[in-house]
Order: C-alpha cells, then sequence, then structure tokens
C-alpha cells in the first residue's frame, strides 16, 4: 500500500552509532519503505557519544521547549536533527541534559547499564509522541526496534489512546538478541503509575526484569517482529503463548519487503476488525 505513514522510532541507528545489526536495519530500512513508496519520520535517543559536528545536528528550536515530568520533576525537551543525504531522509533526535549527555548510550564505561535507564525510557517515549503531536502527523504504523523503544505501545495504547493523531495508529515491535542483565530501578512501576496507567496493567512490571519489560511492551503491540535470529526464549514464548500477530526472522536480502507486507497486513486485519 502506498501513501501510508510509517514512524520509525530505534533504540539505535547507523551512522550515528557503530553498526550492529540493529542500528543497520534502523538506518535502511525507513529508506527501503520510503522508496516503496510510504511516507516516514524516524527518531532515536540523542546520546553523548554522539558527535553533532561531525553528523551535523542542529536543534529544531520550534519542536523543542517543553517540559515532560517524571517522578515530580521537570525535563526539558530538547529536539534535534539531522540528514542521511543518501537516503533523503531525516533523523530526529529527543534529547535532554539530565539523561543524554553522558558519553555512553545505555551502559557506562564498565558495561553496567545506567540506574535511571527507566526513567531515559519513559522520557524518550513521551519525547517521541509529544513531537509528532508537534509536527501534526498521523502515523498508520509505528515501527519500534529495541526493548529502549519498549514503552511506545504502552503510552500509545494507554495515554495516547484519545488522540486524533494515533487513535487509528498500529504498532508493531522488533525484538533483538540486546537484553539489559540486571532489573530496572524498582521504582518504574510507580513512575508509570503516575501517568495515569491503571496498576493492573502493570502488574507483569513489578518485577521490571528484562523478560517482564518485554512481556510489557507485547502486551500492547498490535504486531512482534523477531529483528534478531534468536532472540531471549523467554520473551520469544510469550510471544507465542499469546498468539500475537508475529513475523519470524527475516534475512538481510528480503526483509524490507516482508516489513512492508506486514505493515499492510497489519492495517488490513485493523480495518477488517
Amino acid at each position: 500500500m502506498e501513501g501510508i505513514k510509517v514512524l520509525f522510532v530505534a533504540q539505535e541507528i547507523t551512522p550515528y552509532l557503530p553498526e550492529t545489526e540493529m542500528s543497520v536495519i534502523s538506518r535502511n530500512l525507513p529508506q527501503g519503505i520510503q522508496d516503496l513508496g510510504k511516507e516516514i519520520r524516524t527518531f532515536m535517543p540523542r546520546y553523548g557519544c554522539i558527535n553533532e559536528r561531525r553528523n551535523q545536528l542542529h536543534e529544531v528550536i520550534r519542536l523543542s521547549g517543553m517540559n515532560i515530568i517524571i517522578d515530580d520533576t521537570d525535563h526539558s525537551l530538547i529536539i534535534k536533527v539531522a540528514s542521511i543525504q543518501a537516503a533523503r531522509m531525516q533523523v530526529y533526535f529527543i534529547d535532554n541534559e539530565d539523561y543524554f549527555q553522558r558519553k555512553f548510550t545505555l551502559q557506562d564505561d564498565s558495561g553496567n547499564f545506567f540506574e535511571d535507564n527507566d526513567e531515559r525510557a519513559i522520557f524518550f517515549a513521551r519525547g517521541v509522541l509529544e513531537t509528532v503531536k508537534k509536527l501534526q502527523w498521523s502515523p498508520d504504523i509505528i515501527h519500534c526496534h529495541g526493548w529502549f523503544t519498549g514503552l511506545i505501545p504502552l503510552y500509545i495504547k494507554k495515554v495516547y489512546y484519545d488522540d486524533p493523531l494515533f487513535m487509528d495508529s498500529r504498532v508493531i515491535l522488533s525484538l533483538y538478541d540486546n537484553e539489559f542483565n540486571k532489573p530496572l530501578n524498582k521504582s518504574f512501576k510507580s513512575k508509570l503509575e503516575s501517568e495515569g496507567i491503571a496498576k493492573n496493567e502493570l502488574s507483569v512490571v513489578e518485577d521490571p526484569t528484562y523478560e517482564n519489560f518485554c512481556k510489557l511492551a507485547i502486551d500492547f503491540s498490535d504486531g512482534i517482529i523477531m529483528g534478531s535470529e534468536k532472540i531471549n526464549k523467554t520473551v520469544e514464548e510469550y510471544i507465542k503463548a499469546n498468539k500475537k500477530s508475529f513475523l519470524s526472522f527475516q534475512g538481510p536480502e528480503n526483509y524490507i519487503t516482508s516489513y512492508s507486507e506486514y505493515y499492510d497486513k497489519i492495517i488490513t486485519a485493523t480495518v477488517n476488525d
């Protein structure tokens, strides 16, 4: 289907970060989907290790300036943008001094995951959706890549569900072979409750392990894609047990076409419902 609007929300994208399975897909997929006639927007975090001068990032003043409250504290939302000229595509970056100035992504130089990754994920999800609202752009598909984007499905279904821009949006989550190895902050659930999400919707993250975080994301997604050939076994079993719409791993030679057809399938299924 041409004319469909696809919002890509990625944990990492090359060339802004080193090449990984996820960052390469998140770079090439939006370009390929655009070439197939769909309209795209692409977002990622502005980690402090991204060289702004080399990558020609600049702040979008008209989109910046909002405050996002997390755990009763205001955090300023800064939006930056850069262009990948060869792909004729822009990438929007979510930035904030408290969460994204450190010179690392999700782990410190010793490989330890940051204690505030829960708040960083909340800020990133809210920042993406608030920016899309400012753009007045209504996506048909929201395709999330990586666990760090995993709160988008929850927010779409439980916080932004009555917003005209997102009422018909369908969320697809790609899961990869990249986990955090210790639970998120123990107050993660209460921070989500303060967003107006009911306690019973969040019971799975009473213990916010990687597996339970993914279960929460899966519960509110309309489709799941296996981004890596192997993912966490517990998570894979949960997807199949819940009979979620599921696309198995697709190799580099065919994933763009397969994903595009999967978007169409998700939209068609929604219309038929």
